[in-house]
């Protein structure tokens, strides 16, 4: 049977876990490294293309060290190492393993930007890049996202013929029921004015069939007896 000492060892535990938890939270938070949203792209064999990658850290970041990787079904290379010194240097290369890779990365305006450009294309380059990051500021932390690169003969044309129909009557309806509100709206005023118009038709003609015809009301009542 748990001893009275237990219920003492529980909120401790739970104290402990909690400011484990509040001590990691902002590593967790601090260093994040991104490929974009597209992780899936293609390019034609023969081109080149843009490998994009970006990193950013809540603490800042000094000596911070990078790489591209490259990995596929049957081989696995480190295609281009660097190093950035501070937030207001740009990034440095210090070793490359392929001539047709070019580093266009910067830190300017805070973009953080250590993406590489691959050129001449050929259908062995397909597979796996990834952008690794490590940053001595944060303990060696370190973070990485990845690109899948297909390399292909040609682009296929992506046919918009439905869409386009879709969209085509897709506004045709609503055009056409703004056209009904419209013609609605013009009915419905139109038969306004004509009610109006016609009321005053009617209350004119009343008044004059009231004066000539000397009905109770009217103005012949008014006359005065003639004097004899």
């Amino acid at each position: 049977m748990p001893g009275a000492g237990d219920g003492g060892k529980a909120p401790a535990r739970w104290l402990g876990t909690g400011l484990l938890g509040l001590f990691l939270l902002p590593v967790t938070l601090s260093l994040e490294v991104s490929v974009g949203k597209a992780t899936n792209i293609y390019a034609v064999n023969g081109t080149e293309i843009l490998l994009p990658c970006t990193f950013s850290s809540c603490f800042g970041f000094e000596d911070l060290h990078f790489r591209w990787t490259y990995n596929s079904s049957d081989a696995f290379k480190i295609l281009i190492e660097g190093t950035v010194k501070n937030e207001k240097s740009d990034p440095k290369v210090t070793l490359k393993d392929d001539d047709r890779i070019t580093l266009v990365g910067s830190t300017k305006e805070k973009m953080n930007n250590i993406s590489i450009v691959l050129r001449d294309l050929e259908f062995s380059d397909t597979g796996k890049y990834t952008c690794h990051v490590k940053n001595p500021k944060e303990n060696n932390l370190q973070h990485h996202a990845t690109i899948f690169l297909q390399v292909v003969d040609r682009l296929e044309e992506v046919d918009n013929t439905v869409t386009l129909i879709i969209l085509a009557v897709v506004g045709g309806v609503i055009g056409l029921l703004i056209l009904i509100l419209l013609i609605k709206k013009l009915v419905i005023f139109i038969l306004k004015k004509t009610r109006e118009k016609k009321k005053e038709c009617l209350v004119s003609s009343s008044g004059n069939d009231n004066t000539e015809n000397g009905l109770p009301g009217s103005k012949a009542e008014e006359k005065p007896p003639s004097k004899v």
